[in-house]
């Protein structure tokens, strides 16, 4: 089996979101990782999401983000809410943009058209390389994200229908259970 990618620390996002400040497109960048750690978004779903997609029919953020089936790897729609903290990360992020055109990609890359879900996949490497978190990859958010829920008690089956795996195997394979959740566990006894 492949190495996995890194489960993030708070110090690793620390210094990821320290580096993103520093760069040109920092509000872009934030709104990237942001939603990968807080959504568990794929980085073809973060190519794929318009500005409509965060948007409800008022043009206010809407309370979930639907990814239809051509969105998603697995070709299967899924729905995911927005918690408290993403929809603060989508005000700061919408609020640096120009134009709020529904049709328009999320993320727009330095030419103005969307990422494609490689570009996405290359611009997360580089945050994690320029911060010095080894081992993260774009996968890194969503293996964060599996894992975070898990730790806090969610059951696997809601992470599994967050995440869109159609497998429960596969949802596990993406949670993480270090030593300090094992310390943690035995001493629920």
């Amino acid at each position: 089996m492949a190495k996995q990618a890194k489960v993030l620390t708070d110090a690793d996002v620390k210094r990821v979101l320290a580096v993103i400040a520093q760069d040109r497109h920092a509000a872009r960048n934030r709104a990237v990782l942001m939603l990968s750690l807080l959504g568990g978004f794929r980085a073809v779903e973060l190519a794929a999401l318009t500005i409509g997609s965060v948007l409800d029919g008022q043009g206010q953020i809407a309370d979930r983000i639907t990814l239809a089936k051509n969105q998603t790897k697995g070709h299967e729609a899924r729905s995911v809410p927005i918690s408290r903290r993403m929809w603060k990360e989508l005000e700061s992020y919408l609020g640096s943009l120009h134009r709020l055109d529904p049709q328009r990609p999320l993320f727009a890359s330095q030419k103005g058209g969307g990422f494609s879900a490689h570009g996405i996949t290359l611009l997360l490497k580089r945050m994690f390389d320029a911060a010095g978190v080894s081992g993260a990859s774009s996968h890194s958010g969503r293996r964060t994200f599996a894992t975070k829920l898990a730790e806090r008690g969610v059951g696997i089956r809601v992470i599994q229908r967050l995440m869109g795996h159609s497998s429960i195997q596969t949802t596990a394979a993406y949670v993480e259970a270090g030593e300090h959740q094992q310390v943690a566990a035995v001493e629920l006894l």
